[in-house]
């Protein structure tokens, strides 16, 4: 099938020749062209070639640069060297005694934007963020079963249904993993399921994370972790020696994957709180009733709609760490975390300073995170650094 020739408008142009590999709807001069599942080839306004891609539709844009050889071919080739290359780098994961989940590939990170590629203790989980990626499923199943062995292997399509995952059994070949698959993360279990829809129970980008609680941060405090989805900071934070977790989210499904999470550590869950709760809400009976934590974690999605409100962290995000600081104690520590890729960390610390300074309170940063080695990312394309968090100390 012939390739369409796309040309980049000359205020863009820079940015591709620095290497941006995200094809963007209004850097193109001719987007009636923009056909999904079809290759592109991109020049700027002087016939200059810029690289060779795929046109997909996703949310971030309409297609990806995969290669910028002038004679660099998308085939067999190109996705047998990228994803070969990206397992080379995790080599040391595969031989880690205390962890068997972690990210093997990482989208344009690893030179291959829309595609990214888990394992959990012997499946692969391949999550698809257009049908664009997707039309090339053959040549990268080939290339994944060719280069390792695998127990089974899944798959999530993210770009049905404006990115909802729509589809029952994500099963593609092997043997089923178990329900639950029992992962182990710097030697804590968790129970994730691989048929359960787009989140399989651990967002892997947090491990660092959840290590230094367990650490460094939880013996003999209360902690109050929010948002907290099957309870994974909670589970880290217990086995940390913290006196006690309060886990609090407003699915129900929470409370019973938070117990699981607990019980497969050997962790009597009764001796810890599981409350599915507005969070809002649950700040403001914890004001009303004068209950402070110890360390509070806020780790909320980047968008989230309730009954009662909507969340945005962009703009939400400040009046959150408010209800937050309120109710930790003198010397408290927070954890504030987000996966919201359109800002950056200094705008995320410029929320944090915001929500200080209007209740006259005064704090020190301690530690930052960012993400995990596995999760790789490339300079020409800093908004694929999604993942900001701040270990804050109040003063």
């Amino acid at each position: 099938m012939k390739e369409i020739k796309l040309i980049i408008k000359k205020e863009f142009k820079d940015k591709y020749f620095r290497g941006y590999p995200l094809i963007m709807t209004e850097a193109i001069l001719n987007p009636q062209d923009i056909k999904e599942g079809r290759t592109a080839i991109l020049f700027d306004q002087s016939n200059r070639f810029i690289g060779r891609g795929y046109l997909g539709n996703q949310n971030k844009g309409c297609g990806w640069i995969l290669t910028r050889g002038k004679k660099g071919l998308i085939d067999y080739k190109l996705f047998y060297n990228k994803i070969r290359n990206a397992i080379e780098k995790r080599r040391n994961f595969y031989f880690s005694k205390d962890t068997n989940a972690f990210r093997v590939f990482n989208g344009e990170g690893d030179g291959i934007g829309g595609l990214t590629i888990d394992y959990f203790d012997g499946y692969y989980l391949i999550n698809w963020y257009s049908g664009g990626i997707y039309s090339f499923k053959d040549f990268i199943l080939k290339v994944l079963t060719t280069l390792v062995p695998y127990k089974g292997i899944y798959q999530k399509k993210r770009f049905n249904s404006g990115g909802k995952y729509i589809e029952e059994d994500s099963f593609v070949m092997g043997r089923k993993a178990p329900k639950p698959l029992i992962i182990k993360e710097n030697g804590i279990n968790y129970a994730i399921y691989l048929n359960e829809g787009a989140m399989v129970g651990i967002f892997l980008d947090q491990r660092n994370v959840r290590k230094a609680l367990r650490d460094n941060y939880c013996k003999n405090k209360s902690v109050l972790n929010t948002f907290s989805y099957t309870g994974a900071f909670s589970v880290a934070a217990a086995l940390g020696e913290a006196s006690k977790t309060t886990s609090v989210d407003l699915a129900s499904r929470s409370l019973n994957k938070t117990i699981e999470n607990f019980t497969i550590n050997n962790i009597d869950h009764t001796k810890h709180d599981i409350v599915v709760k507005d969070i809002f809400d649950y700040f403001t009976e914890s004001k009303r009733n004068n209950t402070k934590f110890d360390v509070i974690i806020l780790d909320p999605p980047s968008f989230a709609t309730s009954k009662k409100s909507k969340f945005s962290a962009e703009s939400d995000y400040t009046n959150l760490l408010k209800q937050a600081i309120e109710i930790t104690n003198q010397n408290g520590l927070i954890v504030a975390s987000t996966n919201c890729s359109s800002f950056n960390m200094k705008k995320f610390k410029g929320f944090i300073e915001k929500a200080f300074n209007s209740l006259n309170r005064k704090y020190n940063i301690i530690e930052e995170y960012r993400l995990p080695c596995d999760f790789a990312v490339i300079d020409e394309f800093p908004e694929g650094n999604y993942l900001k968090v701040v270990f804050i100390r109040l003063a």
